[in-house]
């Protein structure tokens, strides 16, 4: 039996990276507390079943020291305040493949002449959250009335997201990393992304949140396309201090964009009780409560102290309701909200016209035969 040199320091390192202790793999490798001491070295076979266990490329483990892997673009998460330090593989698998499509796609639009997006890098920090809000709604054509004829949040988000795909936004919103729903994403470390691009401005979407928490992100990371900037972000309603200016800007236009301040006014009652305001407003705009509660308290409808109050209960409260599962939905759907209709469709032609190896596609969008492929295309209508 050969065994291979590999540094202990290396397996602890993929092994901590996957966030997983020594039990969580005890029952799949018995010796690995051996192995980490150096005792006993793995044969290649375990080595590569280790590294499919912890998600890292075989190769890795073969080098003297843990490789560096920052995130690729600017990220802008913070935990308590503080910046978050290391990437999880399910962050940056999501991230790599994220961009591998936008590259594709980019190509793709450059070969078919289509115009750059000017509503990309169309405004600054300078430019005020109402101004960018207001042209985000006539852009998408997304008007507030619409949205609250929506009967629930998933219809509002299912309109949101065909509405970025129709104006050229590659919108993804998956909540595993790739097809792979043994990886589930984790919405604590973050709730999504922007990749600005004038030809493939590209928003995921972590769908493991819940609906209207994505109703949300959806808003801001679209802030950034506007912007022009990309982003990573864990941010939620309410940016904690020291948040980066670009950041509580996105956010500001978020909350504008969904629910707009004069808007907002006319509904109020100044006798109606705070827990059915808040409750009918967030069904009304298909929003969070907690996003409602920050804009009465910018419409100064309740105080400072009022609202520190029924946030805390308010966010102590939704943090035990269950995340969106995706279970149960028809495979094709799913995986087109995965990838985009947008993106479906351009491959799907690019491939069928022998621009694009098969196998090349597949890995994209996460399916293994021919037949599947062609169903994808039927579902986003460019296959008879």
């Amino acid at each position: 039996m050969i065994r291979v040199d590999v540094k202990p320091e290396i397996l602890r390192w993929a092994r901590k990276r996957a966030g997983l202790n020594q039990q969580d793999l005890a029952r799949r490798f018995r010796r690995l507390e051996d192995w980490e001491t150096g005792d006993v070295q793995p044969t290649l076979k375990q080595l590569e079943a280790f590294a499919r266990a912890v998600h890292v490329p075989t190769g890795h483990l073969f080098l003297s020291s843990p490789p560096d892997e920052p995130v690729p673009i600017p990220d802008f998460r913070t935990v308590a305040g503080r910046r978050v330090t290391r990437p999880s593989p399910d962050l940056l698998d999501t991230m790599y493949l994220c961009q591998e499509r936008q590259s594709w796609y980019r190509e793709y639009a450059r070969m078919e002449g289509q115009p750059e997006f000017g509503f990309v890098d169309s405004a600054t920090l300078a430019t005020p959250a109402a101004t960018v809000a207001a042209e985000m709604r006539e852009t998408l054509d997304f008007q507030v009335a619409e949205r609250q004829e929506c009967p629930t949040w998933s219809d509002a988000l299912r309109l949101f997201t065909q509405r970025a795909d129709q104006i050229g936004v590659l919108v993804m919103v998956n909540g595993v990393v790739g097809s792979n729903n043994h990886r589930r994403l984790d919405p604590s470390e973050f709730r999504g992304f922007a990749l600005a691009d004038p030809l493939a401005p590209l928003v995921f979407i972590n769908g493991a949140d819940t609906k209207a928490a994505q109703m949300f992100t959806l808003a801001h990371e679209l802030a950034h396309i506007w912007l022009g900037s990309s982003a990573l972000s864990n941010i939620g309603a309410r940016p904690a201090p020291d948040t980066r200016r670009e950041e509580v800007w996105c956010n500001a236009v978020a909350a504008e964009f969904l629910v707009p301040l004069a808007a907002l006014r006319a509904e109020l009652s100044e006798d109606e009780q705070l827990p059915h305001a808040v409750s009918r407003l967030a069904r009304s705009y298909k929003v969070s409560t907690l996003v409602v509660l920050l804009r009465l308290l910018d419409a100064e409808w309740i105080d400072r102290q009022t609202f520190e109050m029924h946030w805390r209960s308010e966010s102590e409260r939704l943090k035990t309701l269950n995340r969106s599962s995706g279970g149960g939905c028809n495979f094709y759907r799913t995986t087109l909200a995965r990838v985009s209709r947008r993106f479906a469709r351009a491959l799907v032609e690019s491939t069928r016209e022998g621009h694009t190896l098969y196998r090349d596609a597949f890995r994209m969008v996460g399916v293994s035969k021919v037949e599947t492929f062609n169903n994808l295309g039927r579902e986003a209508g460019v296959v008879d």
